[in-house]
């Protein structure tokens, strides 16, 4: 059964109404993705705001950071699961899956992060990341101290902390406006079907 058949619930304007900057950004986006992401035609129903999402989006998610590219997606869908956030889970679930070269890993941080066979490092860092998403008034020293105990210096913990956050705001965003993902995030980086060995046949 096929997702609903739309962007976000309200009429989002054209791409060729948009100023020349933003034109650009979704030319860019068609190149390199061969899409353009169902959030950032959302959010040019507000063009200044799409500018400042981009602008924030990139710096948390691609400027220098102990935290990986990985490792801040695995963070994105672990906060988007806790929130059931159907956009961000297909979204981030596929760049898991492209950035790892495993889709079991995505599929299992989609679903339950704790079945996922992660070394203490990155155990730590998602055990934090769902604890200041569901429970963020317990959070306190205690986790902050698990965390240097892990290997996260205070850069470190700032940059998962604003990932947390940034993630917790876009999820309350896509679900009250009712994002649906690019459906071709589905079958992204997901491996051929498996076809069994055909047994020789007796001569």
């Amino acid at each position: 059964m096929p997702q609903p058949d739309h962007i976000c619930a309200f009429p989002v304007p054209e791409a060729a109404s948009l100023d020349e900057d933003l034109q650009l950004v979704f030319e860019k986006c068609v190149t390199k993705l061969g899409l353009v992401p169902n959030v950032l035609a959302t959010y040019s129903i507000r063009p200044q705001r799409l500018r400042n999402f981009m602008a924030m989006y990139n710096e948390i998610m691609f400027s220098e950071s102990g935290l990986s590219k990985l490792e801040r997606e695995m963070v994105a869908v672990v906060v988007s699961s806790a929130n059931r956030c159907y956009y961000c889970l297909v979204a981030h679930g596929q760049a898991v899956r492209a950035l790892s070269g495993d889709p079991e890993l995505g599929e299992m941080l989609v679903m339950n992060y704790r079945v996922a066979p992660l070394d203490a490092r990155r155990r730590a860092m998602l055990d934090f990341a769902w604890k200041l998403t569901k429970q963020p008034s317990e959070v306190g020293e205690a986790d902050r101290q698990g965390l240097r105990e892990a290997g996260f210096s205070a850069e470190d913990v700032f940059d998962l902390s604003e990932t947390v956050a940034f993630y917790n705001f876009s999820n309350r965003m896509a679900t009250a406006m009712d994002m649906m993902p690019n459906r071709e995030y589905h079958g992204m980086n997901r491996p051929e079907p498996f076809e069994p060995p055909v047994a020789p046949t007796k001569g």
